[in-house]
């Protein structure tokens, strides 16, 4: 049977021949200057969670809650900021959206306790999940087709370097100053965002006669699907601390989430203008592409939160090098994406794909079998590099290969559900790496206990000796001896840690080679055929 070859559906364009008053080249710098802001807020924080935690009198898997409701927030937004820019128009509303965006960023900084944190933080993730679509669209409207696609490749460098920068500049932050200021910060580039816009930025002639046939927006769709959502996200958040299913308050939230989602399915697949258009996942294409979209973000997201909790909790790194530690992985995607750009339009993205989730499996199945608790800070930098380069290769083929067999109408649909998949993932994966290392980490610290006993002679052997050294320099008897427990204990808590990093690591090896075989699911794109955007 000879594999079926479909063309790639072109990014969205205006219905009516426009050109905007004012430089295409400055406007697309303007809307990236929001970009940078509101991607680099879902990675500054990720370092300064343990200054977070102990600040507020929180635990650390409670403060994780400052990274998953953002992004539960963002998206809730997404479905629906499509409806909002033609009901608003799409400068007003994106420019409400960064007023939203700066002001919730203030309150965070203001916040006095977790519970007011996260708050904001939704509001900030709601503020946030309206940008990206408005300012791809305005990229689309403001660039010819001929230049859309270098448009949307400086777009994307700004995606990329804000995550590089942001553990970094975080780090520094909470280090040298205090962790609100990384809400701060933003204030000012909200500002400067609006000035700019305001006079930059215009909506294009065909956006108001949209307004008149778009019909009502599905907000019963909507509210299940957000009730569904944030539901689900506290039974992954809560689960762990309240015993998952033996408690009832993670019963309740497990059963609206279960039902609103079921609900929500089946009122999506027959509304006239649903807000998530499920009729598009008969698109294997699109199908498998969602899937790998909410893995990439659950891998990325993941990590991002496991690897400065690795070395600030166990290797006492500060803030700012856990920060340095991430950013040069960043900086590798963003050199390799020229080149991806390149070869993705002569070979078949789907090798691409297949190529990057073996590296990027590869590359945790070694950093499991070479971690440890003296690593340098240069190896803990290479572990992270090695992986990187792997999801270098998935990010523009992926978005390559969802719009295959799409109609352009429906290409405002893909953009809203892809961003969507990478955003749940993220959010999940934050929460899995919370869940598994408490849980592996109980469990190597039983297994390891089992060997502190008296009748142990291994163990009664290294107390003594680490007695007998604190007894020479000084120490009493008695309290040498207790300081030796105390010492081992330590050891052991520490090594039962790494334990659970490298299992949960493990975890994410073996999703990521099973991600690799998928890729050859998707109908292969007509080679030539126009660049999908990027997203």
């Amino acid at each position: 049977m000879s594999e079926q070859v479909l063309e790639v559906a072109p990014p969205p364009g205006p219905a009516l021949p426009w050109k905007p008053k004012h430089n295409p080249w400055i406007i697309a710098l303007t809307v990236t200057l929001a970009t940078f802001m509101e991607v680099l807020d879902t990675s500054i924080a990720n370092v300064a969670l343990p200054h977070i935690a102990g600040n507020l009198s929180a635990g650390l898997d409670e403060s994780t809650w400052v990274l998953s409701s953002y992004l539960v927030a963002n998206a809730v937004i997404l479905p629906i900021s499509a409806w909002l820019s033609i009901q608003l128009g799409r400068k007003r509303f994106y420019m409400g959206c960064v007023v939203l965006f700066g002001v919730s960023s203030l309150l965070c900084g203001l916040a006095p306790n977790l519970g007011m944190l996260i708050f904001f933080r939704v509001l900030q993730g709601l503020g946030g999940g309206g940008l990206a679509p408005s300012e791809q669209a305005i990229l689309a409207d403001t660039f010819p087709p001929a230049k859309r696609g270098m448009a949307f490749a400086i777009y994307g460098m700004a995606v990329v370097m804000a995550p590089a920068i942001g553990p970094t500049l975080g780090g520094y932050i909470t280090d040298n100053f205090d962790w609100r200021w990384i809400f701060f910060i933003n204030v000012p580039v909200a500002i400067v965002s609006l000035i700019l816009t305001s006079r930059l930025v215009e909506d294009p002639p065909y956006l108001k006669a949209a307004r008149q046939t778009t019909g009502r927006v599905d907000w019963p769709g909507l509210g299940l699907l957000a009730v569904g959502i944030g539901a689900a996200q506290v039974v992954l958040d809560k689960g762990e601390r309240e015993d998952w299913f033996s408690s009832s308050f993670i019963n309740f939230f497990f059963i609206t989430s279960v039902v609103c989602l079921l609900v929500a399915f089946f009122w999506e697949l027959h509304h006239e203008n649903p807000v998530i258009d499920l009729r598009l996942f008969r698109n294997r294409n699109f199908a498998v592409s969602c899937v790998m979209m909410f893995m990439l973000g659950l891998a990325l997201f993941g990590g991002t939160v496991l690897i400065p909790q690795l070395v600030q909790t166990l290797m006492g790194y500060t803030a700012q090098q856990a920060g340095e530690v991430l950013s040069p992985g960043a900086i590798v995607i963003i050199l390799l994406l020229p080149f991806i750009g390149i070869v993705v339009g002569k070979l078949d993205p789907r090798k691409l794909i297949a190529i990057g989730w073996t590296l990027a499996s590869l590359a945790m199945f070694y950093m499991v079998s070479t971690m440890n608790l003296g690593m340098s800070f240069r190896e803990v930098i290479l572990l992270r590099v090695y992986q990187m380069v792997g999801v270098a290769f998935l990010f523009v083929p992926i978005q390559t290969m969802c719009y295959v067999g799409i109609p352009p109408g429906k290409n405002n649909n893909v953009s809203g559900m892809t961003n969507l998949a990478r955003n749940i993932g993220g959010s999940v994966g934050i929460s899995v790496v919370t869940m598994l290392l408490a849980r592996r980490g109980q469990f190597h610290q039983n297994i390891l206990a089992a060997h502190t006993s008296k009748f142990d002679p291994a163990f009664q052997s290294a107390v003594s000796g680490m007695a007998q050294s604190l007894r020479a320099s000084g120490v009493g008897a008695v309290e040498a001896t207790q300081m030796a427990y105390d010492r081992i204990y330590g050891a052991m808590q520490a090594q039962a840690s790494m334990l659970a990093y490298i299992d949960t690591i493990w975890v994410f090896a073996i999703a990521a080679a099973l991600m690799a075989p998928l890729a050859f699911l998707m109908k292969r794109a007509k080679k030539g055929g126009p660049a999908a955007p990027v997203h």
